[in-house]
């Protein structure tokens, strides 16, 4: 009775471990981008035979979608900082490594309240694979974002989330997900 119990137990954890992990989704693909369309007259003739999806950049705004049904948040990544300078004298980085920033702008477009610490889900990968979360820090670029969002639907904040990666890491993206990065879905910026 008690080998069927744990038995039991062990594959009701592995069957949740597994239905929690398969609905993540990273998406680069802007719903909206910050760039201007091409004129007319440039469109070619001829569509390709798959479009690519664009990566998404710098001023491009991502539909993401909490875990509650009412949240939905368009994320645009507004600037990034690949130097960022300390926002004071007694803040500085680690020997060996330097801040980074990217400023986000968050507009609640869901039905529910938008409650969350955003960079909490926001991290930054470099061109060899390693990740890197935020830390607490404020730079000169401007306010932080806050730790304690509370943004009715529509209306929206704006703040600089810090990094500190390794002065020879070059980034290549920064990736935001809401309910402190445990949301299924994740959106990634290009940003070298």
């Amino acid at each position: 009775m008690r080998r069927t119990t744990i038995a039991a137990l062990v594959t009701a954890g592995l069957l949740l471990t597994a239905t929690a992990c398969t609905g993540d989704e990273i998406t680069s693909t802007p719903s909206k981008t910050g760039a201007a369309e091409a004129p007319a007259e440039q469109v070619e003739a001829e569509p390709e035979a798959e479009p690519k999806a664009a990566a998404a950049k710098i001023g491009d705004t991502i539909a993401l979608k909490g875990t509650d049904d009412g949240l939905k948040v368009d994320a645009v990544l507004k600037k990034w900082d690949a130097n960022a300078k300390p926002g004071d004298e007694y803040t500085e980085a680690s020997a060996g490594k330097r801040f980074v920033a990217a400023q986000f702008e968050l507009t609640n477009t869901g039905t529910a309240p938008y409650s969350d610490s955003p960079a909490n889900g926001a991290q930054v990968a470099d061109a060899d694979g390693q990740r890197f979360s935020s830390t607490f820090a404020e730079v000169a670029n401007g306010p932080a974002m806050t730790s304690d969002a509370n943004v009715p639907p529509g209306e929206k904040v704006l703040g600089w989330i810090v990094f500190e990666v390794p002065k020879a890491s070059k980034i290549v993206t920064v990736q935001l997900a809401l309910d402190s990065g445990f949301a299924n879905q994740t959106g990634q910026w290009k940003v070298s």
